[in-house]
């Protein structure tokens, strides 16, 4: 009970001793960016975080969750065949575009045009993957919006699994969408898009990790793959700790990157979305090394940190009063200790504060007898002393942030006796009190 109004109030009470996010000195050369803790989701930095852009093959991040999704649920299976249509064998062939090449009529698993996806990101081999779930792309792209939708996603379109321009579909395009359309979110939609793939399947991070594989060895058609992440510890913009996860590219979006990198058990997230060089043109460095500076940035001034221990009392608020019991008081503490990512120093700035269940406690401030050992009475969260507010990409990464408040001890109810008598006792305090009350009244 407790942590359900936690999370239903705690976006007002939650507030973080840094600046807002955006209000450093961090300055990114692109036209939106958003850097975020991939524990809680905490937004640690944002850059036009909400406009609208194109997302080229960050896109594919969506078709990933839905195929993990479907392996997951047995909807699909990794050696499953598919066969590969006309238009996709077409499509396949255009070197103007990140491809492998797929024979007609030919047959792969779903396991290696995921690799091919994931790794080289092969725009047919994607499509195939839609066709597996979907049983067309046009019916794969309703699932990549309604999974948005419940995702809790904002500020997104979704017109096809690769993330193209559809005019490179050359008329093939999913039903349903124009042929000069192309995806669009916002980097914090992006950010909360790779927050969620992380969490649900984190086993991405096996293959978005790959720096280079070969498609098909062993075959006439083999194709060496070389990560477009080139950011990963084996390629050239080699950057600790780098394991994922899309970069994208089209006319339309610029030069985009997803990025999430983990050291000293610390994990995060960065986008960045049409990323300029110093001169402010774009090209395929500049998103890598706008994303290096975020990474810094967060390494750097970010740790992990115990705010509050568990079974933790709260000074001056260390009981809670209790009626009709044998005892009249009821030790309270925090079940769970709290933890979160801030800036390194900052521990002191927070303050607990302490929130009782009206269910449980009266007006008063009052339990009524018997209490349990370990029963729920509230809960505790933070609050900056200087009253800064903290944002995060979901409810329940601010929850991440709160802490059950318990008994430490039962308290029975009192005997009948000890209640009559208590009773009567009152029954006399208040017929004194009207007493007294009334001869004040005379004179």
């Amino acid at each position: 009970m407790a942590i359900v109004l936690a999370v239903a109030v705690a976006a007002g009470l939650f507030t973080a001793p840094t600046k807002a996010a955006g209000e450093t000195n961090l300055k990114i050369n692109a036209a939106a960016a958003i850097l975020v803790d991939a524990d809680s989701g905490r937004v640690l930095f944002e850059q036009n975080a909400d406009n609208v852009l194109g997302i080229a093959s960050m896109t594919k991040m969506m078709t990933e969750y839905l195929l993990l999704e479907a392996v997951k649920e047995g909807k699909v299976k990794w050696d499953q065949q598919y066969t590969v249509s006309d238009p996709v064998q077409k499509l396949s062939h255009d070197r103007s575009l990140s491809n492998v090449p797929l024979r007609a009529n030919g047959t792969y698993n779903v396991r290696e045009l995921y690799e091919a996806m994931t790794i080289y990101s092969a725009n047919a081999a994607t499509i195939g993957i839609a066709e597996v779930i979907g049983g067309s792309e046009g019916n794969f792209v309703k699932m990549m919006n309604d999974k948005a939708e419940k995702l809790g996603l904002k500020d997104y379109k979704f017109v096809n699994s690769t993330g193209l321009n559809n005019r490179d579909y050359k008329g093939t395009h999913p039903e349903g969408t124009g042929a000069e359309d192309e995806n669009v979110m916002s980097a914090k939609a992006t950010a909360k898009l790779a927050f969620h793939l992380l969490k649900d399947f984190p086993e991405v991070l096996e293959t978005t990790s790959i720096p280079r594989k070969e498609f098909r060895p062993g075959t006439d058609d083999v194709i060496k793959m070389e990560n477009w992440n080139w950011m990963l510890p084996e390629l050239v913009f080699k950057y600790p700790g780098v394991d994922g996860l899309k970069t994208g590219t089209t006319d339309f979006a610029g030069y985009c990157f997803t990025g999430t990198a983990s050291r000293d058990g610390k994990r995060f997230i960065t986008v960045v979305m049409d990323a300029k060089n110093a001169s402010g043109k774009g090209d395929y460095k500049a998103r890598f090394d706008e994303t290096r500076k975020m990474f810094d940035y967060a390494f750097t001034n970010y740790t992990k940190t115990e705010i509050l221990p568990a079974d933790y009392a709260i000074k001056g608020k260390k009981t809670v009063n209790v009626i009709k019991g044998k005892e009249d008081k009821v030790n309270i503490r925090t079940k769970d200790p709290i933890s979160l990512i801030i800036k390194n120093g900052e521990k002191d700035n927070y303050k607990p504060v302490l929130v009782l269940d009206k269910k449980k406690v009266n007006s008063k401030g009052e339990m009524t007898a018997p209490v349990k050992k370990g029963e729920v009475v509230g809960y505790v969260t933070l609050e900056a002393k200087n009253g800064s507010k903290a944002t995060f990409l979901t409810d329940k990464g601010q929850g991440s942030v709160i802490s059950p408040v318990i008994a430490t001890e039962n308290v029975e109810k009192a005997n009948w006796f000890v209640l009559m008598m208590g009773g009567i006792g009152g029954f006399f305090a208040d017929l004194w009190g009207s007493i007294v009350s009334g001869i004040k009244g005379l004179f």
